[in-house]
């Protein structure tokens, strides 16, 4: 089968389009027929060396943890999925991923792709889906009413987090550049601030509940947002290289979030898709021969917002 793996850490050109043995299931394993993957920045970073600590991965590494395809073979003891049917998951971020033809998930990480929508799109939804879940309303435990800033709704997290938001009852407000400040607003948001021409803090007039942080701003910054949340309030930060500040005086938490696989959830946001209550986006697609381009873009800083898919099949 084809795959794109790296066998040493580096710059992108480091990332092989080659041939390699098709994975045989495990025990509770199945294998899937790949129809997409998608990028995360993650996946960059991980390539480079950068994650060897947080997320230790075995060379040579296969990137891609969003999957989307069809079961292909099931391994020992495995039930509720026949050969045919479509899937998605958050493979497990050290295992091989789904940059490949073929790839072997946990079982218990997948769940029946939407039905709504084509099966490569499917994979732009859970990595970035969780995300944005799990900040909201795992640890902002975010209420109708509330209000809730999204810093960087502009990209792929951040508009899946502005309609979950909506969706949930919360006022949203908004951070967006010019590119994407009607797609965010598209989204949902009540409020659209572009952040490259107006102070985010004089533009918010009354407090919010809720911050979710997205964006690499500069720790000054960040620590700045906590002045908008009114007391037992909290900030969400994903960008965990730069921990998340609190405001103890005023009850205010900062919590890192670091996403994490859970197939009930993911399960939920494919019944909001296919009920129309949750848009997927495609900024970008290319195929997977064209994945250590990607990876090159990307390090230049010349992707687009939004999310991009890497179409595996028939590759």
């Amino acid at each position: 089968m084809k795959a794109v793996r790296f066998h040493e850490y580096g710059e992108p050109s480091v990332l092989r389009f080659e041939d390699v043995e098709q994975p045989v299931p495990g025990a509770g394993q199945i294998r899937i027929r790949v129809a997409a993957t998608s990028f995360n920045p993650v996946d960059g970073n991980i390539r480079a060396g950068f994650m060897q600590g947080p997320i230790p991965v075995t060379l040579p590494h296969t990137p891609g943890f969003d999957v989307a395809g069809t079961v292909d073979a099931l391994g020992a003891g495995v039930t509720g999925f026949q050969a045919g049917d479509r899937v998605i998951g958050f493979l497990p971020m050290t295992e091989a991923g789904a940059s490949a033809e073929y790839v072997l998930a946990p079982a218990d990480v997948l769940t029946p792709a939407p039905a709504s929508i084509p099966l490569a799109d499917a994979a732009a939804l859970p990595a970035v889906g969780l995300t944005a879940w799990q900040a909201l309303f795992d640890h902002a435990k975010l209420t109708t009413g509330q209000r809730v800033l999204v810093n960087g709704a502009g990209g792929a997290v951040g508009r899946y987090a502005v309609q979950l938001a909506h969706h949930a009852g919360a006022h949203v407000i908004a951070t967006a550049g010019p590119g994407s400040s009607e797609a965010v607003a598209s989204a949902g948001a009540d409020e659209v601030v572009d952040h490259t021409t107006t102070d985010v803090a004089a533009a918010v007039a009354e407090p919010v509940d809720v911050v979710l942080n997205l964006a690499p701003i500069d720790p000054a910054r960040l620590a700045g947002l906590l002045t908008l949340i009114r007391p037992s309030g909290v900030l969400v930060n994903t960008t965990v290289w730069m921990p998340a500040p609190s405001d103890e005086a005023r009850d205010v938490r900062g919590v890192d979030l670091f996403v994490r696989s859970d197939a009930g959830q993911l399960a939920h946001l494919v019944s909001l898709v296919d009920s129309g209550e949750l848009h997927v986006d495609i900024a970008r697609r290319v195929p997977l021969a064209g994945l250590p381009a990607l990876h090159a873009d990307a390090a230049m800083g010349a992707l687009p917002s939004g999310k991009v898919v890497v179409d595996v099949l028939d590759a």
